[in-house]
């Protein structure tokens, strides 16, 4: 793929966890062991370095002013939005849209496609295993337009069934959007079959990728979808910050979602015109420096390779899911074939958000709740889950600490 390297090699994973300064730290004075990625990431050192450098030598705001600093700091940001767009392999940097976050991306395209692109009657298809951000923009369309919400449910391995999918696209599905990887169970869905359903019936997509992107080579151009979405902070980049990618086409054809600076060519009290894209989408000051820090976070990882890093961390959410298998009363939610970086289980007995305090106890840092997917949870009729997520600079040591502490804890605690 232009943009990024496909030679997969073994990774130092010494070195790149010595790029991370949080990694360094103790936590009830054990040190700390990092199994929440997939709601969060921590931040390489050239993150930090990328974020810091603009707050402290480069402060202004972008494409507003002639001196120096503003002339550095919009370089730096519209660099970025190239870097991106080449590290998912664009058409243009025209196409990428910063946001604050997916779920954002997925609001502008539910306001700003939305209304010109349904109507009453129609349908949008999403699947059972979403997260919230993937329902909820829906459903408030759905209460605006008169569209109806498709639902593509899921099996009790935690894979989507797509023979369901098949039967629900019809020539009233106007809009299929799907997770690529569920954030709660880790599955990855044949995402480019569903587009190609999609495809054949007519219908716009639109591709949740935040738990894509950090794992995995992403293509736009190959993927074939209208709209891929994904935050900063799932991929080692500043909170705060994430992307629509949307076809130039479709933007282009889209009114603008929010008013104000920036977005604008021409304003009187008559009449507005609208800037170009990307701007058009980006009203007021934008997220200067998550947006620098998101440019250096897929340099970062262009360097590391995405097939190097799907190679380890491949290698790693197999040992995770047989370790947990390994232990008495603990019960995997989910068994999807082929997962990525996640895994979800619960402790006969035990509480998960017990399970979760009490491993904290131990430095080991794991997610406990819904996880934004209640739906899916009310597939597996549970209220909750424990997650453990790896990361590119998790090793065998932090499942071999997640095993001690969670046997630990079943043992004292159970």
């Amino acid at each position: 793929m232009p943009g990024q390297s496909q030679t997969s090699s073994p990774l130092d994973i010494p070195a790149i966890r010595a790029e991370f300064p949080l990694l360094e730290r103790k936590v009830h004075d054990k040190q700390l062991v990092y199994l929440d990625n997939s709601a969060t990431t921590p931040k390489p050192r050239a993150v930090i370095d990328a974020v810091d450098s603009h707050y402290t030598q480069g402060t202004a705001n972008v494409h507003r002013a002639a001196h120096a600093l503003s002339v550095e700091a919009t370089e730096a940001f519209e660099t970025a939005r190239q870097d991106i767009g080449d590290f998912i392999n664009a058409s243009s940097s025209n196409e990428i849209i910063f946001t604050r976050s997916a779920t954002e991306a997925i609001n502008l395209v539910a306001n700003a496609w939305g209304p010109m692109g349904l109507s009453s009657g129609d349908e949008i298809l999403v699947t059972e295993m979403e997260h919230h951000a993937n329902i909820v923009p829906w459903q408030l369309l759905r209460d605006r337009l008169g569209i109806e919400l498709q639902v593509a449910p899921m099996d009790d391995r935690g894979m989507l069934d797509m023979a369901a999918l098949r039967d629900l696209i019809s020539n009233r599905t106007k809009l299929v959007s799907a997770t690529w990887i569920s954030n709660a169970l880790g599955t990855v869905n044949p995402i480019e079959e569903i587009i190609s359903l999609a495809k054949q019936a007519g219908a716009t997509t639109l591709v949740d990728a935040t738990q894509a992107l950090p794992h995995r080579s992403v293509d736009v151009k190959a993927l074939d979808a209208d709209f891929i979405v994904f935050s900063g902070h799932k991929m080692y980049g500043p909170t705060g910050i994430g992307c629509l990618w949307g076809r130039e086409s479709l933007l282009e054809a889209m009114p603008p979602w929010q008013g104000g600076g920036d977005m604008i060519d021409k304003v009187t009290f008559s009449e507005t015109t609208w800037n170009k894209l990307p701007w058009k989408f980006e009203a007021g000051t934008p997220h200067i420096a998550g947006a620098i820090g998101l440019g250096a976070a897929v340099n970062w990882l262009r360097n590391l390779t995405m097939d190097s890093i799907a190679t380890h961390e491949h290698s790693l959410v197999e040992s995770l899911a047989a370790m947990l298998e390994a232990i008495p009363r603990v019960n995997l939610i989910g068994h999807p074939v082929p997962r990525a970086a996640a895994v979800s289980f619960m402790v006969d007995g035990l509480h998960p958000h017990d399970v979760g305090t009490m491993l904290d106890r131990h430095g080991v840092a794991v997610r406990t709740g819904h996880h934004c997917a209640q739906p899916t949870m009310q597939h597996f009729d549970v209220p909750a889950t424990v997650r453990a997520s790896v990361g590119v600079f998790n090793d065998d040591s932090d499942i071999k600490a997640l095993d001690v502490a969670l046997r630990r804890v079943i043992e004292v605690f159970g």
